[in-house]
């Protein structure tokens, strides 16, 4: 019956393009029955399953399973089901395909970009986050070109149905994962728009770290901060002893990092960092004067910045794989903390760490290389965005003489949830103005004068919402 009535609206349509005015009678007929039909179209790809549906105005949201193969050299060696969401607005309108490299939120959302091209938005879970994980797990699948090998998978399936423009997009992990995408699948997307993506190119090279600590806001600042963590080291033993009644009460266990001493260090390192990482200069005026500060003024400021539960096993194990991927590809920094003195037991923590031992790593340095020196002589339609004050962000993408249409820009006194519409005036204008064209929905006048750009979308409270996240440290 339904393939009669399709073959039936078919013949309407067909009939309907006879004249002038019934071709625009058909066109408008099979555009109506194929935005009702979102669903089922999107079902009908081989691998989709349906999860749930969320309502929002003007969209429809859907939470689906596809399922990828586990190795996609080796497609026939078994397979996992990832999750996907898909914000849909209109086939006729660009399509954003964003991952922020963890987990994905299974509410409906918007990302800047999705705002400013007034689009569709596909989010994927990167592969190995729960529930995104083969069972059993084998860890040497988990590394960039197979992630990219899974957009890759989705995008193929879903252009059919959203043959318009593509852009891919992320945050932190998520910008460096659509870099990497691009990478290694350069004819997929029609633009990258990459926030405060970090690019550690010479894993044991990060003097550029220690630069960014030392220059970073007011001194005034940074010499409160730094008071804070070196008082937390100081006073080590009444802070432990807190720490372990913490523990007992929440049941919490510090098996992979090896010791509740060892975690309250790796917490107390991470408080500066996490201060610029997350916080505004402004919110200096915070932080407790240390050498006035009782022993819970210390405690509670390192554990509202930094979080004293993050080096649990409790707290470390939804973030294997990027502790995993870390130690394999990405890199992780270690910086210099010379105020501490000889306060330090062990040090800034490398990625093994934080990863069980029953999980086998092996850093393979050639990797960001690669990505490095790809960007810097072929980036297309790329647009890199950072935060002024964002550690992560010490070490960045740059582009080459290679490079064509692309941007790389810092927001003034941004931290890690820079955006395109912090960035100054000229260059925001700029920006958007190279996603609408990237999106093919650039009207003329924006074309030939940037400053004319504007998002196509209205704000939307709870659809935009930018609010950035506190997660785990250390990592983007």
């Amino acid at each position: 019956m339904r393939k009669a009535l399709r073959w039936l609206l078919s013949l309407v349509v067909l009939i309907g393009t006879v004249g002038v005015g019934g071709a625009s009678a058909g066109a408008a007929t099979a555009a109506e029955t194929a935005e009702q039909d979102i669903k089922e179209r999107v079902l009908a790809i081989p691998g989709m399953s349906f999860v749930e549906e969320k309502k929002y105005p003007g969209y429809r949201f859907f939470v689906l399973n596809y399922t990828q193969p586990v190795d996609h050299r080796h497609p026939s060696k078994g397979t996992f089901e990832q999750r996907i969401t898909l914000l849909h607005k209109d086939t006729s309108r660009p399509t954003v395909f964003y991952t922020g490299g963890y987990n994905v939120s299974t509410s409906p959302g918007r990302r800047e970009p999705t705002q400013i091209v007034d689009g569709n938005q596909v989010s994927m879970e990167y592969r190995f986050f729960t529930p995104s994980r083969p069972e059993p797990a084998d860890w040497s699948k988990l590394d960039i070109w197979q992630a990219a090998s899974d957009q890759h998978r989705i995008f193929k399936a879903l252009k059919k149905i959203y043959p318009e423009n593509w852009i891919s997009t992320g945050g932190s992990k998520g910008g460096m994962t659509a870099t990497y995408y691009e990478r290694f699948y350069p004819r997929d997307m029609d633009g990258v728009v990459a926030y405060v993506a970090p690019n550690d190119v010479v894993n044991k090279e990060d003097s550029a770290y220690d630069e960014f600590f030392e220059e970073v806001g007011t001194a005034e600042c940074r010499d409160r901060l730094n008071a804070v963590q070196r008082e937390a080291l100081v006073r080590r033993e009444a802070l432990t002893a807190k720490y372990r009644e913490l523990a007992e009460a929440e049941g919490f266990t510090f098996t992979t990092v090896g010791s509740l001493d060892k975690a309250y260090e790796a917490v107390v390192l991470d408080y500066v960092w996490a201060f610029w990482q997350y916080s505004l200069e402004s919110d200096c005026e915070s932080i407790p004067v240390a050498a006035t500060a009782t022993d819970q003024e210390i405690w509670d400021s390192v554990d509202s910045i930094s979080g004293f539960s993050f080096y649990t096993d409790q707290g470390l194990e939804p973030y294997t794989p990027y502790y995993y991927q870390a130690g394999t590809e990405l890199g992780a920094p270690t910086i210099e903390l010379p105020h501490l003195g000889g306060l330090m037991k062990y040090g800034y923590l490398e990625p093994r760490n934080f990863v069980p031992r029953s999980i086998p790593m092996r850093f393979k340095p050639w990797v960001m290389r690669d990505v490095d020196s790809w960007v810097r002589h072929n980036a297309d339609r790329m647009l890199f965005v950072y935060g002024e004050n964002d550690p992560w962000g010490a070490e960045p993408f740059r582009l080459g003489k290679g490079a064509r249409d692309s941007y790389v820009f810092t927001a003034p006194g941004a931290n890690h949830g820079a955006r395109v519409s912090g960035l100054t005036e000229d260059q925001s204008a700029t920006a958007t103005a190279a996603i609408l064209k990237w999106a093919g929905v650039a009207t003329t006048a924006v074309q030939r004068n940037p400053e004319l750009a504007r998002p196509l979308a209205k704000y939307d409270a709870k659809l935009d919402k930018r609010n950035l996240e506190r997660e785990p440290l250390l990592r983007p």
